[in-house]
């Protein structure tokens, strides 16, 4: 059964299907690949360079009622995120919900963590370990992980 996550970030609606673990196909060429087109727009027109972006969606309510606190949840970021992505991040609240198993919606608060970085397949392995990582500390059944190419300038 197929369930999804609607979390409400700035006024901004975002819809996603939890298929979680997932790659998408030919994702990595479309990072390292330097076709024209994108050296065109990522070099020349917007002086970027291309970069891999993941959003993960973390929901805050544990199994057995209780909340992760705004407390653990930044403990998590400077210990485990942080130390794997030293160079930045950009985390957002929101208000997420899902449809469960029984078909039920439920709301839960949620956190939106943005990552733009060099994509390898060491740092991709790094953004499961987070993913991992929170599902562990939190008892947490998913971590919703997108993943998309950016031109970026700083």
């Amino acid at each position: 059964m197929q369930s999804y996550m609607r979390c409400t970030v700035a006024g901004i609606f975002l819809s996603a299907g939890l298929v979680l673990g997932a790659t998408v196909p030919g994702f990595a060429q479309q990072i390292e690949t330097k076709t024209p087109a994108a050296s065109s727009v990522c070099g020349t027109l917007v002086n970027a360079e291309r970069f891999a972006r993941t959003e993960l969606f973390f929901g805050l309510s544990k199994p057995d009622g209780s909340q992760v606190t705004e407390a653990e949840f930044q403990a998590f970021v400077d210990t485990v995120v942080t130390p794997l992505f030293p160079d930045g991040l950009t985390l957002l609240s929101g208000a997420g919900q899902f449809q469960g198993a029984s078909g039920e919606v439920i709301q839960e608060g949620s956190k939106l963590l943005i990552l733009l970085y060099t994509f390898n397949q060491e740092s991709s392995a790094e953004v499961e370990q987070i993913r991992q990582e929170y599902k562990d500390a939190f008892q947490q059944q998913s971590v919703l992980r997108v993943d998309e190419p950016s031109c970026v300038s700083f």
